[in-house]
C-alpha cells in the first residue's frame, strides 16, 4: 500500500478524534479520509497547496478546511495520538510550529 495513504489501523486510532461525526452538530463529514489523506499528502512532498492533485479535491478547499481544523486544535490531537507510530513519522517536522507555518504560507 502507498504511503502516501492511511491503513486501515492508523485511520481507526483517529477517526473519533475528528469533526463531522453523526454524533456532532452541523454537517456530517464523509470524507474526512480522503481530506487527511490531502493534508498528508502536502506534508510529505512540500508541495504548496495550488500543487495538491484534483483527486483530492479543490486545493482551495482543502486549505480552508486544514485552517479551521487548525485553529480548533484537531491536528494536534491526531498528532498526540499516532505519535508513536514509525510510519507517520516522516511527517513529523516538528508539528506545530510546521502545520503553523503552513497555514501562513497558504494565506
Amino acid at each position: 500500500m502507498s504511503r502516501l495513504k492511511l491503513r486501515d489501523d492508523q485511520w481507526e486510532r483517529i477517526e473519533h478524534l475528528l469533526p463531522g461525526k453523526a454524533s456532532d452538530c452541523g454537517v456530517t463529514a464523509k470524507d474526512n479520509r480522503l481530506f487527511v489523506e490531502a493534508v498528508l499528502w502536502i506534508a510529505r512532498t512540500g508541495a504548496p497547496w495550488r500543487d495538491l492533485p484534483e483527486s483530492f479535491g479543490r486545493w482551495h478547499t482543502v486549505y480552508m478546511r486544514y485552517n479551521r481544523w487548525s485553529r480548533k486544535g484537531v491536528w494536534q490531537r491526531i498528532f498526540d495520538t499516532v505519535a508513536d507510530d514509525p510510519d507517520l513519522g516522516p511527517v513529523d517536522v516538528s508539528w506545530q510550529g510546521y502545520w503553523q507555518d503552513r497555514g501562513k504560507l497558504a494565506e
